[in-house]
């Protein structure tokens, strides 16, 4: 298996919604990717298993799957859709942030069930920190459940410190969430930590380029 990332296209839309929902099955109402794609505040990543690929059968049923299940909620979701093309890459996670006032605001985060423990998550927010750096903003910040030691456990490995609560903040279940934030990621001592953690992740994982494709 080979993991690479790029930035979100238009035809990844049917296949990060249904991660979305997996991961997600009880927030509402569902993120719309088709306008979180044209907003100028909203960047957005994909994983990719470059050994595998969507045909143009599979995507499009996945597509209308997913449209039927969520057309109750939002009629805005694939409007004016385009048919995805053959030989569709096979998306396994997703990742992104809003920027506002120089500060990147991590806002979506997720990977198929399949695919989890095998270091993708951590490959995803690897690349979220050098897309945030590229793009000038060198504070990141996010919110995450309080019950959720896994990942609260990996981005304090990667230098987010708890600065707040945000009490009821998850709709489904009123749970709090924990406020997380790591600054100055263009630091000398921050860039030598996180070089440091992409050769650990590199050893583990076999992954040789940790490089956003465009």
């Amino acid at each position: 298996m080979s993991n690479c990332v790029r930035l979100m296209r238009q035809e990844d839309i049917a296949q990060v919604t249904a991660i979305d929902r997996e991961a997600f099955p009880t927030m509402l109402p569902p993120t719309n990717y088709q306008r979180e794609l044209k907003s100028p505040l909203a960047h957005y990543i994909v994983a990719y298993d470059d050994d595998k690929m969507v045909d143009e059968v599979e995507a499009e049923a996945a597509l209308e799957k997913t449209e039927r299940s969520l057309r109750f909620i939002s009629r805005l979701i694939f409007r004016n859709r385009a048919t995805p093309p053959s030989g569709k890459q096979y998306v396994v996670g997703f990742a992104g942030f809003w920027i506002m006032a120089g500060e990147a605001h991590i806002i979506n985060f997720a990977v198929r069930q399949p695919y989890r423990r095998k270091g993708i998550g951590e490959l995803l927010l690897i690349s979220l920190i050098d897309l945030a750096r590229e793009l000038k903003s060198f504070l990141i910040t996010l919110e995450v459940r309080a019950s959720n030691p896994a990942a609260l456990s990996l981005y304090r490995k990667y230098g987010f410190a708890g600065t707040g609560l945000r009490r009821g903040y998850y709709s489904d279940n009123k749970e709090d969430a924990v406020i997380m934030t790591v600054e100055n990621i263009d630091s000398a001592s921050f860039q030598e930590h996180l070089n440091h953690l992409k050769q650990a992740h590199s050893k583990k994982w076999g992954i040789a380029l940790y490089q956003i494709a465009r």
